[in-house]
């Protein structure tokens, strides 16, 4: 079983016309990066894996979207659309704005109306406090109804997203509050990762993610080998972070590390771990099997 744990919902379904085509040249240093996408480029991109969790990022009025839409509403409702292409294959997360007078009550209607079975959350993103009033009255309700929750983690280059919301420390206060909650932080925490990595080992429930690493080599190496030391590989999961990353990009650098090691001589990540990562069945991790 291959599970990739982080995907975007595509922009568009079918065609993405002239004029609203987006790249991006900030979210990696090597490549230019294409934002617009179809169903059928997302479907194409996933062939690599046997089921793929995907979502987007609910944002507030004065804010513009990451990804795709921003109203929460219409957020929840591409999310299930792309899911109903391929349900045997999709998971959709919903996701809100926790300061939204009707957050909870979008929780219930994504959960119950359109069967989403986890949130994602971008701290940073969407401008909230995540340990703010609002954002534990949604922790609380996703707790209640079993919704794993995927944490934007780490760093980004949008000037007015703040740094601090999303910072791994913040996690554990979140962990110790709600301790049946399941928790996904994303990117390892980059650059933060020691301290993600101390999170992920004192929380039975909380797990992180490597999307969004492996183009920057020495922090993707360091971020493994530390892992390995602190003896957390097992709390590793397969991401993509698709459309700035490919499934088979991050499959391809996990089992290429060796190369990397063994050319500038460093200490081992053991292979058959890198390999775990990849079929680590993190459906059952995350109670969605």
């Amino acid at each position: 079983m291959i599970v990739d744990v982080h995907t975007h919902v595509p922009t568009h379904v079918s065609v993405v016309p002239p004029g609203e085509e987006l790249v991006n040249q900030q979210m990696r240093p090597d490549k230019t990066v294409r934002i617009t996408t179809t169903h059928r480029d997302f479907f194409k991109a996933m062939e690599p894996v046997d089921r793929v969790i995907s979502f987007g990022i609910a944002m507030p009025p004065d804010r513009p979207a990451v990804i795709g839409e921003k109203d929460a509403r219409k957020v929840n409702d591409a999310t299930a659309a792309l899911v109903a292409q391929a349900p045997e294959k999709v998971i959709g997360f919903m996701s809100v704005w926790p300061e939204a007078p009707d957050a909870i009550d979008e929780m219930e209607r994504a959960y119950n109306e359109l069967g989403l079975r986890g949130l994602k959350l971008g701290p940073n993103y969407q401008n909230f406090e995540p340990l703010g009033e609002n954002a534990l009255r949604v922790y609380a309700k996703a707790q209640e109804l079993k919704l794993p929750v995927l944490f934007h983690q780490g760093t980004s280059p949008i000037r007015d997203a703040p740094l601090r919301y999303a910072h791994p420390l913040v996690m554990d206060e979140i962990a110790i509050r709600f301790p049946e909650l399941r928790i996904v932080m994303a990117h390892i925490g980059h650059p933060w990762q020691d301290d993600c990595l101390m999170v992920i080992r004192k929380h039975s429930h909380v797990y992180a993610d490597i999307s969004g690493r492996f183009y920057r080599p020495w922090l993707f190496y360091n971020g493994l080998r530390m892992a390995y030391e602190w003896a957390v590989m097992d709390k590793l999961l397969l991401g993509s972070d698709y459309p700035i990353t490919m499934p088979q990009e991050v499959i391809d650098d996990l089992r290429s590390l060796g190369d990397f090691i063994r050319k500038h001589h460093l200490p081992e990540v053991p292979q058959e771990l890198l390999e775990q990562i990849i079929h680590r069945d993190a459906l059952v991790l995350l109670g969605l099997h």
